[in-house]
């Protein structure tokens, strides 16, 4: 299991993917190898889920940099170091230390996932050298309308789907609309390319749940987003404006609303932002927390905030199987065409609003709010967050890789 994210790394839910199928492959008759990089490539880390790391799994750690941090001078760097990704330079060292986990454990296939794309170069290479079959997990598209925006980098993004779609033996997606994007742009693989959704570990939340405290009584009711915040992809300023603008009516103060960002990367933008927009006093910025305190916050919130703009239609976000773990109502501020917001309609969730329009925002809140005070607010649907656990998407898993070896 070729993957850049993984513990220790620190600030992103796209290390859940590989740690519970690392975790419960095992289970279904799979053990797995896992090949990172090494720690000091990462931006941050945390020791937060090195114990849930199972002791026997092996992991290897290949040496890395990041390109933009460790070998730039006066801010600059060879931009061919940077493509597909800043850490291109696992590759190499990846490529060694694979063939000698190849060689001493013999495994049956090889497995990678995106976003960071090197890690799809390094399955490449090593399925060239070994002929092993190779699933290659896209998670998300990789190159597609806009996106990424630099031309230099989307078009590397471009080659490595070449290679991926040249070599790998099967790929999978996590929503429907990706899943349709590239069987279209792929159609002599078409049959190729599945499904394998994000999901949530219930362990998590188990334990999250002893750590649940009394909420003190009274006080503002909490909008929750937990988690990194895109400002200028998720942009939360109509959100800002039409809290602005039900403050200068008098429909709603601070006093009755806390929207909390927890741990959204980018506080200071947030911040102006808010304070541009005339909201800053509704606003909570809030460090990080341990994985486990974050769900407990989630089940405690009064209801969770989504954002997710039209230009990622094909996406969901990996919080939202959470969000639906944790049971509590959810706004969400997204497409309403989008695989966000299908996902949340199949789990009879429909408190969704455009992302780009603060009046169709101002003008739904107060009558969401209302509902929340009173305990009507709709919840998801229990058989629907049962069906979205990582151990089911494990199953999944499990049961597409027998098919291939």
């Amino acid at each position: 299991m070729i993957a850049y994210h993984f513990p220790p790394l620190a600030g992103s839910s796209g290390i859940q993917r590989t740690l519970r199928f690392a975790q419960q492959l095992p289970a279904h008759g799979w053990q797995p190898l896992v090949l990172s990089t090494h720690p000091r490539a990462y931006p941050s880390t945390s020791s937060d889920l090195l114990g849930e790391i199972p002791p026997e799994l092996v992991v290897g750690r290949a040496f890395a940099l990041d390109t933009a941090r460790d070998l730039s001078l006066l801010g600059r760097y060879p931009g061919w170091l940077a493509r597909p990704d800043r850490w291109l330079s696992w590759r190499l060292d990846g490529l060694r230390l694979g063939l000698q986990m190849i060689r001493r454990y013999r495994p049956a296939l090889i497995w990678s996932t995106f976003p960071i794309a090197s890690a799809h170069l390094i399955a490449a290479d090593l399925q060239r050298c070994s002929g092993l079959p190779w699933v290659a997990d896209f998670r998300d598209p990789m190159a597609h309308d806009e996106y990424p925006r630099d031309p230099k980098i989307w078009a590397s993004y471009r080659r490595v789907e070449q290679i991926v779609f040249d070599r790998a033996r099967h790929c999978t997606f996590t929503t429907p609309g990706a899943l349709a994007y590239y069987r279209q742009r792929y159609p002599l693989r078409a049959a190729d390319i599945s499904l394998l959704e994000n999901g949530y570990d219930e362990a998590s939340f188990l334990a999250a749940e002893c750590k649940l405290g009394p909420r003190p009584p009274g006080g503002p009711l909490i909008l929750l987003h937990s988690g990194i915040v895109y400002p200028w992809e998720r942009d939360p300023r109509p959100l800002f404006a039409a809290l602005a603008s039900l403050a200068a009516t008098g429909q709603l103060s601070p006093a009755q609303l806390r929207l909390r960002f927890r741990g959204s990367a980018h506080d200071d933008e947030l911040a102006r932002m808010a304070e541009a927009a005339g909201a800053a006093d509704f606003i909570e910025l809030c460090p990080p927390l341990p994985y486990e305190e974050a769900l407990a916050e989630m089940m405690s919130a009064d209801a969770l905030l989504l954002l997710q703009a039209a230009n990622c239609n094909t996406q969901v976000p990996a919080k939202l199987y959470e969000y639906l773990r944790a049971g509590r109502p959810i706004l969400a501020l997204t497409d309403a065409a989008g695989d966000t917001a299908a996902t949340l309609r199949a789990a009879g969730l429909g408190d969704i609003l455009p992302l780009d329009s603060a009046p169709a925002i101002a003008a739904a809140v107060p009558a969401w709010l209302a509902r929340l005070r009173v305990g009507t607010a709709s919840l998801p649907a229990a058989e629907v967050v049962a069906a979205a656990s990582r151990a089911r998407r494990s199953a999944a898993l499990a049961g597409l890789l027998e098919g291939l070896v």
